[in-house]
């Protein structure tokens, strides 16, 4: 590593027992894929069970531990025959490399699969020496498709890293119909002479020897470049938006083809712990790109097939692509770390036609105004609903209220907000804040002002039978119905004394313990901070009240700043 573990940092954790970590975690893979594999413990390898009879060569690749599932999860019928295990992010010695290609080789011998990595180079060199004295032909495809060490002075060259897992997949498949050693080798130094991977990170991995930060990355910023053995990147760029980052990786990548690419395979990859959430989200950025460009994906691989433990990033690989790599693309596999290979289609063409979206409407003041205080309100809400939920209660409020301004300006600011909350917005808020605007929509339509605070007592009150309907919580059980109880009590005589009654009913919820909903689960944990969900709706009664009387508007404005105000104790 370019970086010595922070002896500051604090202690992190890697659920790995003590002992022979490397052992163990291939046992359990094995066992969990026994009809796949199989194991040998002295010295440590994994091999396939099964191989198709047309295959002549054995392929055998391998390296440190802490990449999983590369290698053995790429072992199987149409993948690698053997996969031989370093420590982690260390190279295996050339015994475990000798014995397991000894055990694979085919009548037309076996090509190694080989990162460029001066260890791996080392060992699987020696390795290919003694097979080489007992008659056993043979070569080796060296991957080095990283594009961050593109201009290494060291005469290193560029590191072996994503394209592997691409490299690998297409050779399996080529093996399957018969190729001998050299159609393999050739083939396989032209896909990675044609593939170039870029990797960043927000976050450095666990360090396996120290269980600390392996290495600082400062707030704001990603490693640009950064290595799958948690090496620090040559450079860092500050985080912006996602868009930008992947246009500049995929404009990199493309850049460093050949000229005329316009077929490829793509490779989206999980550094070990990025959710496939983003990486779905990634794959769109990714999918848009390409098209825009012209460029047809022939199939992609998302998940994480080549990580670093525990590091908080991703890499992207490009790979050109024709009709003979697409077809090795979807060859039939049976290993334990690939799915199915599904042929690409671009979400382009299969967006079905629908209506121009609807413009945002900024001249419905009182939406204006709501969509205003939710968006001072968003950090305070988040936090708050972070102490004792998911902390998604923010943005599902702030996404109520933009999609509302985005539906037919012919019906009520208010109708339209409710509209939104029952049929746009998912979790547990959005539908019970949709039943209680729609009963305030209802009884504040076309009603005297003398009688707007009646009538928005009487909604709330309907709102929270509703609310009481559906989600099967009372009064007390420290959740919106709380902030509802309060506007009840407050008896209806003015409008301020109905938010001020919801404003102190939510802030009452700081001394309860959940019965009800998510919070329950977290006990004694929350109490001290109200709950989010009633300062939420406690917030849309004052900024109704504050909308149906001006003179009503200032006194509601305070109770309006409390509730936006930062959380309890931040």
């Amino acid at each position: 590593m370019n970086a010595s573990p922070n002896p500051e940092a604090e202690p992190t954790r890697l659920f790995l027992p003590d002992g022979d970590v490397e052992l163990a975690a291939l046992q359990g893979y094995c066992s969990a894929n026994a009809d796949m594999l199989a194991l040998n413990t002295d010295p440590l390898y994994v091999y396939a069970r099964h191989r198709d009879t047309c295959r002549q060569v054995g392929l055998v690749s391998g390296g440190g531990s802490g990449h999983e599932p590369m290698h053995a999860g790429f072992v199987g019928l149409g993948g690698l025959d053997a996969a031989v295990p370093g420590r982690v992010f260390a190279s295996p010695h050339n015994r475990q490399i000798y014995e397991a290609s000894r055990r694979v080789a085919g009548d037309g011998g076996v090509l190694h699969v080989v990162k460029n990595y001066t260890g791996d180079r080392i060992h699987f060199g020696i390795a290919a020496e003694r097979l080489a004295a007992e008659g056993i032909p043979t070569e080796r495809v060296l991957v080095d498709d990283d594009l961050a060490t593109e201009n290494d002075e060291t005469g290193t060259g560029r590191r072996g890293t994503g394209a592997t897992v691409i490299v690998e997949k297409l050779l399996g498949a080529l093996a399957d119909t018969g190729a001998d050693l050299a159609q393999l080798k050739n083939f396989g130094d032209r896909v990675v002479s044609e593939s170039r991977s870029l990797a960043v990170a927000s976050g450095s991995h666990t360090s396996f020897a120290t269980r600390r930060v392996a290495f600082d990355i400062a707030e704001g910023t990603l490693e640009y470049g950064i290595g799958i053995h948690g090496e620090p990147a040559q450079d860092s760029t500050r985080l912006a938006g996602l868009e930008d980052l992947v246009e500049k990786m995929v404009t990199a990548l493309l850049d460093a083809l050949p000229a005329g690419t316009d077929r490829v395979l793509v490779l989206v990859n999980g550094l070990g712990a990025t959710t496939a959430l983003e990486l779905g989200a990634i794959t769109a950025i990714v999918d848009q790109l390409l098209c825009a460009r012209g460029i047809v994906i022939d199939g992609a691989l998302v998940g994480t097939y080549i990580s670093a433990l525990d590091m908080r990033g991703f890499s992207l690989t490009v790979t050109r692509s024709d009709d003979q790599r697409a077809q090795l693309w979807r060859h039939e596999t049976a290993v334990p770390g690939w799915p199915p290979m599904s042929t690409f289609a671009s979400a382009e063409s299969q967006a079905p036609a629908s209506a121009a979206p609807v413009a945002d409407d900024d001249d419905d003041p009182f939406l204006r105004s709501v969509g205003e205080a939710v968006e001072r309100a968003h950090a305070r809400l988040t936090d708050l609903d972070q102490r004792a939920g998911d902390g998604d209660f923010g943005d599902n409020l702030v996404a109520g209220v933009r999609n509302a301004r985005r539906l037919s300006s012919s019906q009520p600011g208010l109708t339209r907000l409710a509209r939104s909350f029952l049929d746009t917005v998912g979790g547990s808020s959005g539908p019970l804040i949709g039943l209680v605007l729609d009963a305030i929509a209802e009884e504040t339509a076309s009603v005297d002002p003398s009688e707007h605070a009646a009538a928005l007592s009487r909604g709330v009150a309907r709102g929270m039978q509703s609310v009481q309907r559906a989600g099967g919580a009372k009064p007390g059980d420290r959740t919106m119905l709380d902030a509802l109880d309060g506007a009840g009590r407050a008896g209806g005589q003015s409008l301020v004394d109905v938010a001020r009654g919801a404003a102190d009913g939510a802030a009452g919820t700081a001394q309860m313990r959940a019965r009800f909903g998510r919070a329950s689960y977290v006990g004694q944990r929350a109490v001290g901070s109200p709950d989010a969900g009633a300062v939420g709706i406690a917030l849309l009664i004052a900024l109704i009240a504050s909308d149906l009387d001006p003179e009503a508007a200032p006194a509601c404005r305070r109770i309006i700043a409390e509730l936006t105000g930062p959380a309890a104790g931040a």
